[in-house]
Order: C-alpha cells, then structure tokens, then sequence
C-alpha cells in the first residue's frame, strides 16, 4: 500500500510555537497518494450521486431514509476506514479517516449523521470497550448495519457537561445499574441501535454505558425543529429506571470524562475536516454563479467587489487546509511512534489525539468560522437569489451555524487552547519559560539589525517568527501579572487564543507554498504564494489587534508602553499589494 509516512520524529503538541518546521517535514495535500485521491473522489461521487439529488427529502426526516444511506455509505467501507479489519473495518492511516471527513462535508445533514454515527457513535467503543463489547458492537456498526449515537448533553449540563444529572444506581442483584434522567440534543438519536451514554453513579462516578435501543425504561422524544441540519435526526432520551447489563460499562467506573474528552479531540479535527469539504464546495457554487449572473452586460464576476470576495473565501479554504493536514500528520506521525513501542492500537490513537490536542481545538475555531464566513459571502454573491430556498446556499447558510457550537463551543476551544499550553508548560511538558524570558530580555535591548537576510522566504519566516514572540509577549505578561486570576479573565485568553490560532495557520500555509515552490519552482506557484503572503499580510494586523487588547486590559503606565511598543515591532509586516494579490486569486479560482 502507497504510504506518506515519513521517517522524522513528530513535533511535539504546540511545539510549532517555539521551534521552526521546515516544508519537507510538512505534510500537504499535495502530497495525497494515488489511492487517497482515489478515496476522496469516491466520496465526492457519492455525495453528488446519493445525497445532492435528494437533499429535500432528507431534509424532511423521510422515515427511513438517513438509515439506508448511512448503510449505503457502510456498503463502500467509508464508516470504517480506520477500524481495523478484524471488526470489518478497512485498516487504513489515520489520515484516510480525514480525507473522507473532508470529502463527505458537503452533504449537508447526511453528513452530521455519518460523522456522529462513525466518530462519537462508534470510536467510544471502539478505544474504550472490552474485546467483548468490540466483538459485539464494532463489527456492525463498522458496516452502517447498525447505527451509532452518543448522549452526554443535558439540559442543564452543556460546557460543563460534568455537572450531569442523569443517575446509575446498582440494582439489588447486581446484574445491572439502573439510569434515571434524560440527554438532550442527541444526534441520530431517533434511529440509532447503539448508544453510548453518560451518567454518575451513585451521584458522583461519571461513567459511560452502551445502550441499546429497546432496553427496557429507554425512551426517546420527537424529533427537534431545528434552524438547520434539518434532516439530521436530533431527539431527547429518557431513563425511567433504565435496566443496563453491567456488563455494558464502558471503561472505567468514574472515569466517564476520559472518554468523553478524548474522543472530543477526533471530533474537532474532523469536524474542521468536514467544514472545509463543505466551504469548498460552497465556494464552487458561488464562483459558477458569479460566472453566470450578468448585471450591467457582464457577468458579476469581472466585479472587482465580487472578486474580492471571492478570492477571500478562497484565501481561508486554502489555509485551513493546511492546517488541517498538517496537523493530521503529525498525529499520523504519533501513533505510529506509540505502536512502534509497543502500545495497543486504541491507546495509541488516543494518545496521538491527546497529544495534538491544542491543535484540534484551534481546527474547530478555524474551520468553522471559515465555513461561516464562506457561506456568508456565497449567499452575498447570489444576491436576492441567496435568500431563496431554491437555491442551494440558503441550506447551506443554515446548517452552517451549528459548527461552531458542536464539539465544544468556539470560546470554549478558545479558552482550552490556552489553558492546554499553560498546564504542559507548568508540567514541563513544554518549554516555554524560556521563550518567554527571551522575548521580556530584547525588548529591554538594542534591537539587533544585523546583516540582511536574503534567503528565499527570509522576510516571511522572520514575520511569523516575531509573531510568535508577541504570543509569548504576552501570554507571560498576563499570567506574571494576573497569576490565579487569569483564569478568570476569559476575554484576556480569547485575545491569545486568537493569536496563536492566525498564527499557526499563516505558517503552515507559508510552508505548503514553499514546499510546492521547491518541487515545481516559484513561476508555477504564483496562486499559492499570493495565497500565502496575502493571509500573512492580514495576520500581522489581526495579531497586532488581539495584542492590543490584551496589554491595554491587564497594563498600564511604563510597562504598558513597552509592551506596545514590543508588539508593533513583533506584528510588522513589510507592504505588500493584497488588492492585485486576491484580483490574481480570484482570476485564477474563476478560471478554474
């Protein structure tokens, strides 16, 4: 089989924030093998073939329907593509599960049924089961003919999903515990066979149990009306002394929060891989309008407002991108170092996830604020025609809205983020004292001018370099200055967050275009470079911003003008022409 592994030890999680990759250590999808394209071409015939042409009706909830494309889905092995075969799954890198999280994005709610169904509805069992329980569950759910849900949410216990209220108590025989309470907001819920549920034993032990549908006290709701994802089946459970076989616990008795918190790392990634599938396709549909639609005798295309708009969306699909399978690799990279060792395949999966998780919530934030911002600007493009229902991008601006509330809302990921690097960097497990400390020492220095590089991209990986240090900057500044009380000041952690966020993704597109300047020479990645430095042109004034407003909430006086004065030299960015920049993008995005 074709592999893109690589042989290099994988970054550290964070790690990118306080050391330089190189491109060939990068990997992009350009890099995709024969039989990944093969894959993704699969899935994007299947979404146009079996879900496009229908899309109405399953937007109704059509009894029946969602079951027999999710088997349908099963039949092509796309459910399974990293179980391994011993359960009827297909065995491949972790990676292939991303192409085809991208790939399938742009089925609308078919695409939040089989996400939940393969991702929460079967990974649970599949990293935390006992051979037993994968023996029973696995193989049939890794083939669509049983479908997966999960229960968590509450409707007092959303973020704070460990604050639930659903109870399990041992029965007398102790045979089974009993559930009493209700989840709410449960995807596939109304059709699924297989759930995996959350409750406190005894009141206090978070622990997860399989049920069943059938099970006897195990009751469901109607189906909820929703803004969007319309045809994704979203129900109530109920427990009124619920019977669940003990044997259906699912790890570890009070150990439910690992479970959840680790399976939610695979869902940020994917869900930033779906996201990007479905702004794609979103930005396609735009582009054929914009070609098509004539006001004053031309099409809006040759609009330069129009274009702009265009070459933005393009812009932030593209970069998102290379986030995505940059960090996808690197977990790809982990766990073959952890199986290397010796780990079982479950621990390490989850131990890649866990090590990457800071990426995977940063992915989330991104990608769906890119698909927000896409379909947005597509419904712009259409004009009065954007607000019909007889044109595509009204579902498509519906059902976008509800990314960045799935899988941990947006501020929350954005809290984690900083709280994730915080707590390695107070373990040890990351280094950045030493950065930190570095970056406090030249701001009270001569600044070093030195001789002038002139290395292919030395002016961009300086840019990216000194934006890093106005994370650090500031990121040491707060917690010296606020100390406990940083944990309190959420807008403060959003403002570096967002840093790190534009950041991380302004280099891993810098590097995809370097990496394709070395393969193919700079003249045939005129498209990519102007991608690149037109997002890195706008990150430096987005950091500069969030910069800002961080030091102006926590400094004051001497120390507040120093560090200002620190952040203006850390954000600068040389000028550059980003007006003719995005007119060649969306020319070329046109043409294409």
């Amino acid at each position: 089989m074709e592999t893109n592994s690589s042989t290099h030890q994988a970054i550290k999680g964070a790690g990118w924030l306080i050391s330089e990759q190189l491109p060939t250590d990068t990997f992009i999808p350009e890099d995709f093998t024969e039989e990944q394209l093969m894959m993704k071409d699969m899935c994007h015939q299947f979404i146009q073939t079996e879900i496009v042409p229908i899309v109405d009706r399953i937007d109704t909830l059509e009894p029946g329907l969602m079951p027999k494309l999710i088997e349908k889905s099963g039949d092509l092995g796309l459910l399974g593509i990293s179980i391994p075969e011993e359960y009827n799954g297909l065995g491949k890198e972790f990676m292939y599960s991303i192409i085809v999280a991208e790939a399938m994005g742009a089925g609308h709610s078919f695409s939040v049924a089989m996400s939940a169904h393969s991702g929460i509805g079967t990974l649970p069992i599949l990293y935390f089961g006992t051979p037993e329980q994968k023996a029973k569950y696995i193989p049939k759910l890794a083939t669509g003919e049983w479908k997966g849900s999960y229960g968590l949410t509450e409707p007092n216990s959303g973020s704070d999903a460990l604050s639930a209220k659903t109870s399990a108590k041992l029965s007398e025989d102790g045979k089974h515990y009993i559930l009493n309470g209700q989840k709410c907001w449960i995807t596939n819920g109304g059709f699924a066979d297989v759930y995996t549920v959350f409750a406190k034993i005894d009141g206090t032990q978070f622990t997860a149990f399989i049920l069943e549908r059938g099970m006897e006290g195990f009751t469901q709701g109607p189906e909820e009306h929703k803004m969007g994802i319309k045809g994704s089946s979203t129900v109530q459970l109920y427990f009124q002394d619920c019977k669940v076989p003990v044997e259906n616990v699912l790890g570890e008795i009070g150990k439910g929060h690992v479970i959840a918190f680790n399976i939610l790392n695979i869902g940020r990634l994917k869900l930033c891989a779906a996201v990007l599938g479905g702004a794609s396709k979103c930005l396609q549909e735009a582009v054929t309008y914009a070609k098509t639609r004539e006001q004053f005798k031309k099409p809006i295309a040759a609009f330069g407002a129009i274009q702009q708009k265009i070459a933005d969306m393009a812009i932030k699909c593209w970069v998102g991108e290379s986030g995505l399978y940059r960090a996808s690799m690197w977990i790809d990279e982990k766990e073959r170092e952890l199986l290397a060792s010796g780990k079982p395949f479950n621990e390490a999966l989850l131990g890649a996830a866990e090590e990457y998780a800071i990426e995977c919530a940063m992915l989330k934030v991104f990608g769906s604020e890119v698909l927000d911002f896409v379909v947005d600007e597509a419904v712009q493009i259409h004009g009065g025609n954007g607000f019909s229902d007889e044109y595509h991008v009204s579902r498509a601006y519906r059902d976008s809205r509800i990314n960045r509330i799935f899988e941990g809302t947006n501020e929350i990921n954005r809290l984690l983020t900083v709280d994730m690097v915080l707590k390695r960097a107070m373990k040890g497990r990351l280094d950045l004292m030493g950065p930190a400390m570095a970056v406090q020492q030249e701001l009270m220095s001569i600044p070093d001018f030195g001789d002038v590089d002139e290395t292919p991209f030395a002016a961009e990986k300086k840019a990216i370099h000194q934006m890093k240090k106005a994370v650090f900057l500031v990121a040491g500044a707060a917690a010296q200055k606020l100390m406990m009380k940083l944990e309190s000041e959420q807008e403060i952690l959003m403002n570096i967050a967002d840093m790190a966020i534009e950041i991380y993704h302004a280099e891993s597109a810098l590097l995809r275009a370097m990496k394709l300047v070395e393969a193919k020479g700079e003249a045939a990645c005129g498209y990519e470079l102007d991608i690149a430095r037109t997002y890195l042109y706008d990150t430096g004034d987005t950091v500069n911003k969030c910069a800002k407003d961080a030091i102006n909430a926590f400094a004051s006086g001497d120390e507040q003008r120093m560090m200002l004065l620190g952040i203006k030299r850390f954000t600068k960015v040389a000028p550059f022409n980003a007006k003719d920049a995005r007119r060649r993008i969306a020319e070329r995005v046109i043409g294409k």
